[in-house]
């Protein structure tokens, strides 16, 4: 009892902590998604910040409640509700996350560059992939509808996954059906992420070899407020991966392992949502949010008028 009570208030404070966090970050991107010349980024950052809010809605505040005892809690639908949210919420973080990466590597890139083409010159670019996203991760995942059950049900064929909900056998071939769609769509977008963040770093490695040409002839060039944003958005990929890696070794270990880890239990259901906790704080802590709200992400004009007018300027 008084390990659950515990439980319970660690689930509670890092729920609350989470939820604070986001909102602030939802409440500055907010102000600027807004007019005639909606820019891309704002857009996309406010939508990963509203799936974290979904995720810790989804998972967090069910495991507090459980923690505490409170029993009874879900209905069948509700079952269905909370845990179909919580993985469509999971899905929209990991694409959310690589399609920031890649929006902010097409804004770094030469002005002569094939990608920037590509680049998505006001909000409504982004909003029909976003969109589609959507609908992505509801298709992917929409087998719990029909599997998710509430523990209520008293059916001696549910599988328990917690206090509330389990699951209903089914054929093992959709199950493998879904299961390589999730596969499939894990692997591919961060096979996405990965190559923008390769690119991002060398972008980045290019800019430092430059301002270090330019301290040697005097030249004094301030760090663009892109660079850091660019930054920023390496910071969260790393955040995003070892949370998700984490996960997964971890889970993969409890399902191959032959005893009941308790310890590992409860932290693979923190690694669940860790990084819809700590990634608003990531933004806040790196000077992200300040008054403009990252206003510097939507031109890229200061990074290249400075090495423009740099002697060592070359885009190679």
């Amino acid at each position: 009892m008084g390990f659950n009570f515990v439980k319970g208030v660690i689930f509670f404070f890092l729920t609350g902590l989470g939820m604070t966090g986001n909102i602030f970050v939802f409440m500055n991107c907010t102000c600027f998604i807004g007019g005639t010349k909606m820019k891309s980024t704002p857009l996309i950052l406010t939508h990963l910040v509203f799936t974290n809010i979904i995720l810790l809605l989804s998972k967090g505040i069910p495991r507090t409640i459980a923690a505490f005892g409170f029993r009874n809690f879900l209905s069948d639908i509700g079952c269905k509700v909370v845990v179909y949210m919580e993985r469509v919420a999971r899905g929209l973080s990991i694409c959310t996350s690589s399609l920031l990466t890649v929006v902010q590597a097409i804004t770094m890139s030469p002005r002569h560059s094939a990608w920037r083409r590509a680049q998505p010159r006001s909000a409504w670019h982004v909003l029909p992939l976003l969109l589609s996203l959507w609908g992505l991760n509801a298709m992917v995942s929409m087998n719990l509808l029909y599997i998710v059950s509430s523990t209520n049900m008293n059916s001696s064929q549910i599988s328990k996954s917690d206090v509330y909900c389990g699951f209903l056998p089914k054929s093992q071939k959709v199950n493998w059906i879904f299961l390589t769609l999730l596969a499939l769509r894990d692997t591919v977008f961060q096979g996405l992420m990965g190559g923008a963040s390769v690119y991002l770093v060398t972008l980045l490695h290019k800019h430092h070899q430059r301002v270090l040409h330019l301290q040697k002839s005097k030249v004094v060039c301030k760090t663009p407020r892109e660079i850091k944003a660019a930054q920023n958005v390496l910071l969260l990929m790393l955040c995003f991966l070892f949370f998700y890696w984490t996960d997964c070794f971890t889970s993969l270990y409890l399902a191959f392992s032959f005893k009941s880890d308790s310890i590992t239990i409860n932290l693979q259901e923190f690694l669940t949502f860790g990084y819809a906790i700590l990634s608003p704080f990531v933004l806040i802590h790196r000077d992200g949010f300040q008054a403009k709200c990252w206003h510097a992400l939507q031109g890229g004009k200061i990074l290249r008028n400075c090495l423009l007018h740099s002697p060592f300027y070359r885009w190679k």
